[in-house]
């Protein structure tokens, strides 16, 4: 098991964090439906109230902070564990916002695209050009759940496309350390994608035997009842991918022959992001508990555009 050390607690289902180089870590809360700074000092400040269900966070070209908003869930408490669950009443509809760090002034960019309504954003990357890929997991209902995929975007709201579908559930998603791979995990199947880029936005058809039909390759599917969640890349071009059931993190060479367990002591444990000097301090969000932790991590962590400059 991981050596952690608790940074913040009862934190309302914490995930997208991301390590600022000044020691704060800013992350969202689903169950809050807030955008929440924890400071170097360990202090919890809400910048933004955004309701719905704020999923995923990451920093832009401009400062500000973009978010991923899957428009909430049904909440369940089992004896102190805090799970989602379905599609809830008062579902306020899938979006990306943008938020300023500085005011909490908050804007929606998009809602939906060509005239589809995003269900349920979930995780997002930005690429060298400014540029952001994210996913949507869809929103799951008594009896059915939506197909989606994942999409691009950019800052200033004059392009979203559909880059590849169908998928089952797209959660976490990342880039390679050369931009030209895009990770995808997908929850229910446990399994990790590699889609090839020829350019920022555009996905090319896979070599092998999926190329034809599917333009991804699949990297890895774990065994048994392991969920994936969101994802890191490694300086090394490793994939750390939060895994669920099985709670830690799991790393995946980009080859997927070398596959390693970190187990952490919540079986939600839902998202990775590296920070510190050298980058090999891991952040780990433990969602179900309501905590923020950190270990030392073996390798570095690949440097994000824009933010560890």
């Amino acid at each position: 098991m991981l050596d952690l050390t608790e940074i913040a607690t009862g934190l309302r289902f914490p995930e997208g964090p991301i390590a600022f180089p000044d020691g704060s870590i800013v992350l969202v809360e689903i169950a809050r439906g807030t955008l929440t700074r924890i400071t170097a000092s360990g202090k919890i400040e809400v910048i933004a109230d955004l309701g719905g269900g704020p999923n995923g966070a990451a920093l832009g070209p401009d400062g500000k902070i973009y978010v991923c908003n899957n428009g909430g869930f049904e909440w369940h408490n089992h004896g102190g564990i805090l799970m989602p669950g379905e599609q809830p009443a008062d579902y306020s509809g899938g979006r990306i916002e943008q938020v300023d760090p500085d005011t909490g002034a908050v804007k929606i960019l998009y809602r939906s695209c060509d005239g589809v309504p995003l269900r349920g954003p979930n995780d997002l990357v930005f690429d060298r050009s400014g540029g952001f890929y994210f996913t949507d997991h869809g929103k799951i209902r008594h009896r059915e759940r939506d197909r989606t995929g994942v999409f691009y975007a950019r800052t200033d709201g004059s392009l979203i496309k559909e880059i590849i579908f169908p998928l089952e559930a797209p959660n976490g998603v990342g880039l390679s350390p050369d931009e030209d791979t895009l990770y995808v995990a997908e929850t229910f199947t446990g399994r990790l994608w590699a889609f090839p880029l020829a350019g920022p936005g555009e996905v090319r058809r896979a070599d092998g035997p999926t190329g034809g039909v599917f333009p991804g390759q699949l990297v890895a599917g774990l065994p048994g009842l392991q969920l994936f969640d969101s994802l890191a890349v490694d300086g090394e071009g490793n994939i750390c991918v939060a895994t669920l059931v099985n709670g830690g993190i799991t790393s995946i060479s980009p080859d997927g022959a070398k596959i390693t367990h970190y187990a952490a002591p919540d079986l939600l444990t839902t998202n990775i992001c590296f920070g510190g000097a050298d980058m090999t301090t891991a952040y780990l969000t433990l969602s179900s508990t309501g905590k923020l932790v950190k270990a030392r991590w073996p390798t570095a962590g690949l440097k994000l555009n824009f933010l560890n400059k």
